[in-house]
């Protein structure tokens, strides 16, 4: 069975140069063929205050994060600016919240993918420092 390394590189700022941001839990949502959008998800926790503002990914063309929201009685997504990661306490990126979008998906997600699983993965990193910006 051919692996398939999923990588998502996610950015933020913070107030503090050395806050350090740990990725658990992470998953993409299993796409069906000709489908060009899915959904990724995981707990973000960082040692400061920090927040996500951007997030990349070879498997896609478009990366966004996103949020639901109920307006009027209706759910709706959208992208953000930016999420808030409050100093120690764990943020949770899940279906019907927040959640990493992969659109333009450059091939079929074939079943879900997790770092849990044997085979597919989801390949996550302590942050690293850049300038006043931070990459996984």
């Amino acid at each position: 069975m051919k692996r398939f390394t999923f990588l998502i590189s996610l950015a933020l700022a913070s107030l503090a140069a050395s806050a350090q941001v740990t990725v658990s839990e992470p998953w993409v949502r299993a796409t069906v063929p000709q489908q060009k959008a899915t959904g990724a998800f995981m707990k973000l926790q960082s040692t400061q205050d920090a927040k996500l503002i951007s997030a990349k990914s070879p498997a896609a063309g478009i990366v966004e994060v996103h949020e639901m929201a109920m307006e009027g009685g209706v759910m709706k997504m959208r992208a953000v600016d930016g999420l808030a990661l409050p100093m120690g306490k764990a943020v949770e990126l899940k279906p019907g919240g927040y959640h990493v979008m992969l659109m333009d998906l450059k091939s079929q997600v074939a079943r879900r993918l997790s770092r849990h699983v044997d085979g597919p993965q989801v390949s996550s990193e302590r942050w690293r420092r850049s300038g006043p910006d931070a990459h996984i």
